[in-house]
């Protein structure tokens, strides 16, 4: 049992692969409880979506894959932050304009391409060709995310819970909105090598939503929604080793996994208090 567990862990790319699920993981169960709490699913999916012609253009002109994702998905987050605060249209109509419009753009470029295989890891992930500098950036992000939240935790619960009070006591919301915005896109440019495009929003998502369904704490949110996350990676890590089957894939659908179960046991909790 003990070389069963351990076996896959001697190679080098499955540990650079852990290292990086983990830190991904923590950053999105951290990042993500806001997200679910301020109802900002669709913008996370969106982002995930709208760096894709900034890895196409950096792929196709040899540059740094990492820094056309972030570049993209910069633009497109500013873009939505500066376009929902003219008041002219909203912010769901501004994000489905830009995502769409930044997802065409992006298989426009890809049309270009004499075959999509090459760029299948960026829409499909592949945690375990993570590279030893893809790690560092991977953990770069991580600490700047994390340490962004941790100073500016107060602020930013006391505008997903109340945003109405905090502008009231001098807060200015729709910046600290537009900083989400911009972590949002860090975090989804690092979740790419793991899980790719498209899968992206369900990491950054799916750990969160199950936490809410057992705790209405925000601390204890993120704890779980860690704890969640990093098990489904370790989980799909496995899956993919010994089953031969995509990791992201596999690493997303434990995170759903998990999400049920928390769904039933919050369930069968709602039916004992009544009862």
């Amino acid at each position: 049992m003990i070389n069963w567990l351990l076996e896959p862990f001697s190679f080098t790319f499955m540990r650079i692969g852990l290292a990086a699920a983990i830190l991904v993981s923590i950053t999105c169960a951290a990042l993500g409880s806001y997200v679910v709490l301020r109802r900002m699913a669709f913008i996370g999916d969106a982002l995930a979506h709208t760096v894709l012609p900034g890895l196409v253009v950096a792929f196709l002109n040899g540059w740094n894959l990492f820094g056309g994702a972030i570049a993209a998905g910069l633009l497109t987050a500013l873009g939505i932050g500066w376009v929902s605060r003219r008041g002219v249209v909203r912010e769901d109509t501004a994000i489905g304009v830009l995502f769409t419009a930044m997802f065409a753009l992006g298989i426009l470029l890809m049309s270009r391409m004499n075959s999509f295989r090459d760029l299948s890891h960026i829409l499909f992930g592949n945690v375990l060709g993570v590279r030893l500098g893809d790690l560092y950036i991977t953990a770069a992000i991580a600490v700047g995310v994390l340490l962004t939240l941790a100073l500016l935790h107060k602020e930013l619960e006391l505008t997903s819970y109340d945003p109405t009070y905090a502008e009231g006591i001098g807060l200015r919301a729709d910046r600290l909105r537009t900083l989400l915005l911009i972590l949002l896109a860090f975090t989804v440019v690092s979740c790419i090598q793991i899980v790719g495009v498209v899968l992206t929003s369900a990491l950054l998502v799916t750990p969160a939503a199950a936490a809410a369904l057992l705790t209405n704490r925000l601390p204890r949110m993120m704890l779980l929604a860690a704890v969640i996350a990093i098990s489904s990676s370790v989980i799909g890590l496995y899956a993919s080793y010994y089953a031969n089957v995509a990791s992201g894939a596999a690493i997303v659908l434990a995170c759903t996994g998990s999400f049920f179960l928390a769904w039933v046991f919050h369930m069968l909790r709602t039916r004992v208090v009544r009862v």
